[in-house]
């Protein structure tokens, strides 16, 4: 009996030695199963010409206009709005970008931005799903496609038309 439970206990311990070298990683379950992770896409996209956009001079409200609210605006740092931006993706190295809008006396003084900033149309495309095994969607006529669109029809909406010598009235927007 004892032998048995002996051997039990040694049987128990090798098993668990075995599952050792099957520690999970940080992308892998057991080693071998991949699980599926979300986009995580965060904080504000400053693209090239946006950030052309912004000029010295310009008011916090002008600014908040053409970049949106700043993610990070201390109470501490009340002239500094910071503008970050984060993308992680399952397969792809995370993307990580700040920009800071830079105030003085209520104008913006200097918009420090990274030289490596994408064009709007490099990060729409780093942004979309890859297709796999097809061509890429072309969004766009040709010019053959043009030519064949019948031309548009000019039309006015009864809204607009009216008849010789009428007058709208409309009823009061409160009671008297």
């Amino acid at each position: 009996m004892r032998r048995s439970r002996s051997t039990l206990v040694a049987l128990a311990l090798a098993s668990l030695a075995g599952c050792s070298a099957m520690q999970p990683t940080a992308d892998k379950v057991l080693g071998v199963v991949t699980p599926y992770k979300i986009d995580i896409m965060q904080g504000n996209v400053v693209t090239k010409e946006l950030a052309a956009l912004v000029k010295p001079g310009m008011s916090r409200e002008q600014v908040r206009d053409l970049l949106g609210s700043p993610l990070l605006a201390s109470a501490f740092h009340g002239d500094r709005w910071d503008y970050v931006f984060t993308l992680r993706r399952q397969g792809v190295e995370p993307q990580k970008r700040s920009v800071v809008a830079w105030f003085k006396d209520g104008k913006l003084d200097k918009l420090d931005a990274p030289a490596d900033l994408p064009s709007e149309r490099d990060f729409v495309s780093s942004v979309r799903p890859q297709r796999k095994g097809g061509a890429e969607p072309v969004l766009a006529l040709t010019d053959e496609q043009k030519k064949a669109l019948p031309p548009p029809v000019k039309t006015e909406s009864p809204a607009t038309v009216q008849p010789q010598g009428a007058v709208r009235i409309y009823p009061p927007l409160e009671p008297a």
